[in-house]
């Protein structure tokens, strides 16, 4: 089991994995649907930016008050409303290292009884700060995956 220490920098790695992931992508081809049925990768990561801050505010919702009702958000209805196609892919990018900067240095001063701390999630019911730390970290690693099957039916490396 890792240390809350191991997990927050896992978590702040995540904004370096994601602009690796989409890193020399022309804006044509973050905006391709190479993938019959899937979100372009410029989707994806406006996927990410929108939802870091909704992370973000569960965590600190926790943190703050006392067994918060966390609310759950439905990312497909984010990416039909969104303007996703019409947004810039450094400014999302930013976003995420901005919001993850942020997080882990408010995580960072939390004493380790912090991390069990309770939220009610709204459709997944109880949360603990460390729950929610560990979804938030691997959201990022999910979504590269996707990325890279872009980037190779792209023939990019």
């Amino acid at each position: 089991m890792s240390t809350a220490s191991q997990q927050i920098d896992s978590y702040l790695r995540g904004a370096a994995m994601l602009r690796q992931a989409v890193a020399d992508m022309t804006r044509e081809q973050a905006l391709a649907r190479p993938v019959p049925g899937r979100w372009s990768t410029l989707e994806v990561v406006c996927h990410l930016a929108d939802f870091e801050p909704v992370y973000a505010d569960r965590m600190k919702r926790v943190i703050a008050l006392e067994q918060p009702t966390l609310l759950g958000a439905d990312e497909n209805r984010f990416a039909a409303t969104l303007a996703y196609h019409d947004r810039d892919l450094d400014e999302e990018l930013d976003i995420v290292d901005r919001t993850r900067s942020q997080m882990a240095r408010i995580l960072r001063t939390l004493p380790t009884e912090a991390f069990a701390r309770v939220g009610v999630h709204s459709e997944r019911g109880p949360r603990t700060l460390e729950q929610l730390l560990e979804t938030v970290t691997n959201h990022i690693q999910h979504h590269v995956k996707f990325i890279h099957e872009k980037r190779k039916a792209l023939g990019l490396k």
